[in-house]
């Protein structure tokens, strides 16, 4: 069965929420697990899908991960500027990891950033720990930025998320 990428449906919001923070969770994502103050943010698709495009791939009605495509600056973003496209919340599920669904789904998110009037470049955060996610990024084109590198709970030293950008149109 082929896999697809769509934008989620209301009805998915929940489901996507639950797949999304198991796989953070799962992954020792969370500092604080359960506790963790980001775990509603994950859930809360309904919220995302209201200031930035959820995307879901699915394999029948299997839903196998999801990632929220911020088409620049505003309160879905977290770190892009005039110019550039967001890749939030990129989550899969375990079972239908190593099968491209990831790769999908980013694919998908700058295939909508080439299509949106002025967006030159794609963003993303990670965490340190998702060595995977970062060689997809850097096989898609992704380069590291560590001037835009952040810390979103400053409190918390060693939670500095590391940054990418895949420029789509040179600007001069």
């Amino acid at each position: 069965m082929d896999t697809v990428i769509r934008v989620a449906r209301p009805e998915e919001y929940t489901a996507l929420g639950e797949l999304t923070a198991r796989a953070y969770l799962d992954d020792g994502l969370l500092d604080f697990g359960e506790d963790d103050a980001y775990l509603p943010v994950l859930k809360d698709v309904a919220r995302r899908a209201a200031a930035a495009e959820v995307l879901v791939a699915v394999e029948g009605d299997r839903l196998l991960g999801g990632v929220a495509f911020v088409a620049g600056p505003g309160p879905a973003a977290d770190i892009a500027r005039p110019g550039e496209a967001e890749v939030r919340a990129l989550a899969v599920v375990r079972e239908a990891r190593g099968r491209g669904v990831g790769e999908a789904l980013v694919r998908a998110c700058v295939d909508r950033a080439r299509a949106t009037p002025g967006c030159a470049r794609l963003v993303l955060s990670s965490q340190r720990s998702m060595h995977s996610a970062h060689r997809l990024y850097e096989r898609l084109g992704f380069e590291r930025t560590p001037d835009r590198d952040w810390n979103p709970v400053p409190h918390l030293d060693d939670l500095t998320l590391l940054t990418y950008v895949l420029t789509l149109r040179h600007t001069d």
